[in-house]
């Protein structure tokens, strides 16, 4: 089956600094899928990212590796065939405890895989070992000119093709250059469904891509438009705290206004009372003066009936006006 992806998740990514050995530099813009593959036909696990068409991580687990959590979203190990250290930045604390727990688990099993391996090496040689005859040599097998899995797993593609390179040399035999060309054969054929899947990887990374930018473009768009409503919302608000204090001064001066007129209502009752009271007087003057007259001129009667005499003289006048302005007040 070749090599087949078996656990992926998303987190940013980082390197350290390799001048400094104690910064980190990022080498994602955004977070990017990180992901477990596993080779059946080496027993290989490796740790794979791309970003856009770049691998920025090709880390092949040991069982010497170590998987530190720094933080509570932050996790990094060394790889020294890189001779670098990888950092990861995940966004909550579960997707790294998961990331960690499946470092365990693959390093566990990569380092079964050596032990299994060493074994069979050690089962291999005994033979040779206890072969007679000090001149004779052991038999070539594909594991003494190629190695052991577990020792290719650890080799990069640039040492495959060295190897592949050593295999055409005309020194093997003929037997044993058929076998290893069937395993490099093999191996191409794997490095090749691979390539093909890294590739599929790649464009499929890149679609996200383009779905990701529009995406940020629509919520771009969105945040725009909410920051403008929100614009909007505060000058509807500042005009209406103005509307309500104009309105509560509206509001005090129609109390005012509401006062004064209660009070000229009250001053007009009293001055209609007023009117009534000397429409009254007025009508008593009026009776008190015909009432007068007719006792002045009773008195006039009486006084030339019994002899005295009358005429226009100043003291008559003069007593009558007395009367009068007597009777006005």
């Amino acid at each position: 089956m070749g090599e087949q992806p078996i656990f992926s998740t998303r987190a940013h990514v980082f390197q350290i600094d390799p001048t400094t050995k104690k910064n980190w530099v990022p080498t994602s813009k955004h977070a990017v899928t990180v992901s477990y593959f596993y080779d059946n036909t080496r027993n290989v696990y490796r740790i794979i990212s791309l970003d856009g068409s770049k691998a920025i991580i090709n880390s092949t687990i040991t069982p010497n590796m170590t998987f530190t959590k720094t933080s509570q979203k932050f996790g990094q190990w060394p790889d020294s065939r890189a001779n670098t250290v990888y950092g990861l930045g995940f966004s909550s604390e579960h997707h790294l405890t998961k990331f960690a727990e499946k470092f365990q688990e693959f390093k566990d099993a990569a380092r079964i895989a050596k032990e299994k391996m060493q074994e069979k090496m050690e089962l291999t040689s005994t033979p040779s070992q206890e072969s007679a005859g000090g001149d004779l040599q052991s038999p070539l097998t594909p594991e003494s000119i190629n190695g052991t899995d577990d020792e290719r797993s650890i080799q990069d593609i640039t040492q495959d093709s060295d190897a592949r390179a050593e295999i055409n040399q005309s020194s093997l035999p003929f037997t044993h250059s058929t076998t290893i060309g069937k395993h490099w054969e093999s191996e191409l054929a794997t490095l090749k469904t691979n390539n093909a899947k890294l590739t599929a990887a790649l464009l499929e990374s890149t679609a996200n891509v383009k779905q990701w930018k529009q995406q940020l473009t629509a919520y771009q768009d969105e945040a725009e438009r909410l920051h403008k409503r929100v614009s909007e919302l505060e000058c509807l608000s500042g005009q209406a705290n103005v509307l309500k204090t104009h309105k509560t001064e509206l509001n005090r001066k129609i109390e005012e206004l509401e006062a004064q007129m209660k009070d000229k209502e009250e001053e007009i009752e009293r001055l209609k009372k007023d009117i009534v009271g000397a429409k009254e007087l007025e009508t008593q003057r009026d009776t008190l003066s015909q009432q007068l007259q007719h006792i002045t001129q009773g008195s006039l009667v009486f006084l030339w009936q019994n002899g005295f005499k009358v005429d226009s003289s100043y003291e008559t006048r003069k007593k009558i006006h007395l009367v009068n302005c007597t009777t006005d007040y």
